[in-house]
């Protein structure tokens, strides 16, 4: 089963993961600088954090649907998404916003050429069993969907501050 499936709603995946770099730089500018470093509450995750997250993940579902497509069988590598976030204050927000729009760009191109035998391929995850490439991208939207969410909260949060 995929944790970000009921993220998606009605739109595609597709949809969904071309229009995310668009909403990533709407949301920066709503929220303002200074917000953007700010946690939503202790112990959660800044604006700018969250960016950092999607420009760190978006290579690694790079390097996951480009390893799917060449490996039979391919095992995909599982990470730590907190201990990657141990970074995270050295970089801005707008950098990360920057880095996932380009390689974003580069995997959609990737996604749109693939085939259905391609988009069937199976793939396995050590935490989350036996998928698809067709997984992945569904994976990658709900993903964007549910972080998305988050920085939109912050934006709201920013909002009924000014």
């Amino acid at each position: 089963m995929n944790p970000y499936a009921g993220h998606i709603g009605d739109k595609t995946p597709l949809d969904l993961i071309s229009d995310t770099p668009r909403r990533l730089a709407q949301l920066v500018e709503t929220i303002g600088p200074e917000r953007l470093e700010a946690p939503p509450a202790p112990g959660k995750w800044s604006a700018r954090d969250i960016l950092c997250h999607l420009a760190d993940t978006e290579l690694v579902f790079g390097f996951r649907l480009r390893q799917s497509l060449a490996e039979d069988h391919h095992v995909i590598q599982p990470f730590d998404q907190d201990r990657w976030a141990n970074s995270y204050e050295t970089y801005d927000a707008r950098s990360a916003v920057a880095t996932f729009s380009a390689v974003r760009g580069w995997n959609i191109a990737l996604i749109r050429s693939a085939s259905p035998a391609d988009l069937a391929k199976a793939v396995t995850h050590p935490e989350r069993g036996t998928m698809t490439f067709q997984t992945i991208i569904e994976t990658m939207a709900g993903h964007d969907r549910n972080h998305i969410k988050q920085i939109e909260a912050i934006a709201a949060q920013s909002a009924r501050a000014t």
